[in-house]
């Protein structure tokens, strides 16, 4: 019955661990929020791309817990405020950093 029972929170001791290998830190994402990023990148971008005076090829996007940050080289600073304007109207995006520059 003794090995019966170590056993059992043997097993139980060991997904708790696995468990909480999985969890969100302040620094590292959950695998919920990376995924639900991996969305707002993708979204992000694809406004990017649909808007006739910016070049995506031009502008990076990077999420972390819905917070966008967008660099790289721009021509003006039209593009950079056009950018970040498009990048707020995106669904999940909680606040835009710019680290864009003018070429």
């Amino acid at each position: 019955m003794k090995a019966q029972t170590f056993f059992t929170m043997l097993v139980v001791s060991v997904c708790c661990i696995a468990l909480l290998g999985c969890g969100a830190t302040a620094t590292r994402e959950g695998t919920g929020e990376y995924i639900d990023d991996t969305v707002i990148t993708t979204k992000v971008k694809a406004a990017i791309f649909n808007t006739e005076s910016l070049k995506v090829t031009e502008i990076n996007v990077e999420t972390f817990k819905g917070e966008v940050q967008l660099s790289g080289f721009v021509s003006s600073a039209e593009d950079i405020s056009t950018a970040i304007r498009v990048a707020r109207g995106v669904t999940g995006v909680t606040s835009v950093k710019n680290a864009m520059q003018i070429k």
